[in-house]
């Protein structure tokens, strides 16, 4: 087995509680039976997506590590569990819930798992709070956030005292696209996260740089999900425009180039040559594994794609374990079969 670390996977309870709270019409989730080993999530009584066992079996899940030749995942919520529309404490309650169940997870196979728990950012001070908790109570990595909060991107200063926190913590924070802009002009069968998850996390990582967080808070350890999506494209009119512009130059202290590389990338782009331009633009140093376990969307062989991407031997490396290390704040750590 390699020491490969990915960054990116995913959980689904197999269980969760009913719903205990004093409101109306909350769009609280629940699972029923599917076929075979799967499920599907409900929420507001409808099908939300249908999930396999790998989504809460251990034991599945390290088979499945063993044929992608994974050695350590780190585990977050399904983006649509983050809940950010719930009102508090709703939201609260279902997110501990998330996090103790990632826990228990974890602790079954402590040296395959390390938890990116769900934090309410619909309320900055509440997820502060269970950052806080995430990581000293779980000891948990850090933290997992979408793209935007109920439309409102997060580079927006409202949430500037989270990410403050995350970089006193030194809290890793995993950014995954959610309910993405331009659903509206998809044409045809393909769904949201094909066509519109690369713009959605871009416009959040565009929003850090130009906000002027990613430049306030240079130690905040910070990764962007599929690759940062059109980020890779889009960076160089960002400097463009900061050279060009008096306005915008004075915004921002640095290049929004110098920010952009210091954040962190998952390779989930499906391309050997798109891993290589991503290792180009934004550094070795800062290409991350990400596989999306256990969906359909996901690359089935992460390793097998970075392989073919035709880096060198140092990068592959940086790439498979040594930047996830550093991103996840975890010490020296061997693989094991």
């Amino acid at each position: 087995m390699t020491d490969c670390i990915d960054i990116h996977t995913h959980v689904v309870p197999e269980y969760f509680p009913p719903y205990a709270g004093k409101g109306r019409d909350v769009p609280w989730p629940s699972m029923s039976p599917a076929h075979a080993c799967h499920r599907h999530v409900m929420i507001s009584g409808k099908i939300y997506r249908t999930v396999s066992d790998g989504c809460w079996s251990v034991p599945r899940r390290i088979e499945d590590m063993g044929k992608m030749r994974v050695a350590r995942q780190a585990l977050s919520p399904m983006p649509e569990l983050l809940s950010y529309w719930l009102p508090m404490p709703d939201g609260g309650t279902l997110i501990r819930y998330l996090n103790e169940q990632i826990a228990e997870m974890a602790a079954l196979a402590p040296e395959r798992f390390v938890g990116l728990g769900a934090v309410p950012l619909q309320d900055v001070d509440a997820a502060i709070r269970e950052l806080d908790y995430l990581q000293k109570n779980l000891k948990f990595a850090g933290a997992e956030i979408a793209s935007h909060v109920n439309g409102v991107s997060i580079g927006d200063a409202r949430f500037e005292p989270f990410f403050a926190a995350a970089e006193q913590m030194d809290a890793a924070t995993f950014v995954h696209a959610l309910r993405p802009a331009g659903q509206e002009r998809i044409v045809g069968l393909f769904p949201e996260q094909a066509v519109c998850f690369p713009g959605d996390i871009a416009l959040a990582c565009a929003s850090m740089i130009t906000g002027g967080i990613g430049a306030r808070h240079p130690r905040l350890r910070i990764a962007f999900s599929h690759g940062g999506g059109a980020m890779a494209i889009l960076l160089p009119r960002l400097v463009h425009a900061w050279n060009a512009i008096p306005k915008a130059r004075e915004s921002l202290a640095e290049s929004p180039a110098t920010t952009a590389k210091r954040f962190f990338y998952d390779h989930l782009v499906f391309d050997p040559a798109a891993v290589k331009f991503l290792v180009e633009r934004f550094g070795a140093s800062q290409i991350v594994v990400g596989s999306d376990y256990p969906f359909n969307m996901g690359d089935a062989d992460p390793l097998g794609t970075l392989e073919k991407a035709g880096l060198e031997a140092a990068t592959v490396a940086a790439v498979t374990a040594g930047n996830a290390l550093r991103f996840l704040g975890l010490k020296a750590w061997e693989a094991r079969d």
